[in-house]
C-alpha cells in the first residue's frame, strides 16, 4: 500500500486541487483509506492511477455534500457579502487569486448536476468529449450540448470577473 501511495500521491493531490480549488490533507487521507479498503475490488482492467483518481474525485464529491463543506461555504458567503460591500464603490479593485478561484468553484457547484459533471470532467480533469461520453454513457452530442450550455451559464455568472487582470 505504501508503494501505491508514493506512486499516486501527485495524481491524488492534483485531483483534489482541481476539484476543490485547494489542497486538503484530510481529503487526501480519506482517498488513501478508501483505496486501502477497496483494493480487493480493483479489477486491473485499467491503470491503478485512473482508479485512484476516480476515488479522489468521489471523495471530493462527498466532501461537497458534507456538513463541514456547507458550513465553510456559509462562512465564505458571509465573507463575500462583506467584501462585496467594500468592493462595490471601487469596481477596479482586483480580487486575489484564491477568492477568484472560490467564486468560480461556487459558480460551477451551482450548475445542474449533469452539466456540472461534464464541466468538471472536461475543464478540471482534462477528459475529452469522447471519454466523457463513454464514462457517462451518453451520446457525444449530449455531452457537447451540456458543455456548451454549462460554459454559457458560467460566462454569464462570472462576466464581472472579465475586467480583472
Amino acid at each position: 500500500m505504501k508503494e501505491i501511495i508514493e506512486q499516486n500521491k501527485g495524481v491524488v493531490k492534483a485531483v483534489i486541487r482541481k476539484i476543490t480549488g485547494a489542497y486538503n490533507e484530510d481529503l487526501e487521507q480519506e482517498v488513501y483509506i478508501k483505496t486501502w479498503r477497496n483494493l480487493q475490488n480493483y479489477d486491473e482492467k485499467g491503470k491503478i492511477s485512473a482508479w485512484i483518481a476516480q476515488i479522489a474525485a468521489n471523495v471530493c464529491k462527498d466532501y461537497f455534500k458534507s456538513k463541514a463543506y456547507k458550513r465553510e461555504k456559509l462562512e465564505i458567503a458571509a465573507e463575500e457579502v462583506l467584501q462585496n460591500k467594500a468592493i462595490q464603490p471601487v469596481q477596479e479593485k482586483i480580487i486575489d487569486a484564491k477568492a477568484r478561484q472560490k467564486i468560480i468553484l461556487k459558480a460551477v457547484d451551482a450548475l445542474p448536476a449533469k452539466m456540472r459533471k461534464v464541466i468538471v470532467l472536461f475543464e478540471f480533469e482534462d477528459y475529452t468529449i469522447e471519454q466523457i461520453a463513454a464514462k457517462l454513457r451518453e451520446p457525444e452530442g449530449t455531452i457537447k450540448s451540456r458543455l456548451h450550455n454549462g460554459r454559457k451559464i458560467l460566462a454569464e455568472k462570472l462576466k464581472f470577473l472579465q475586467g480583472e487582470k
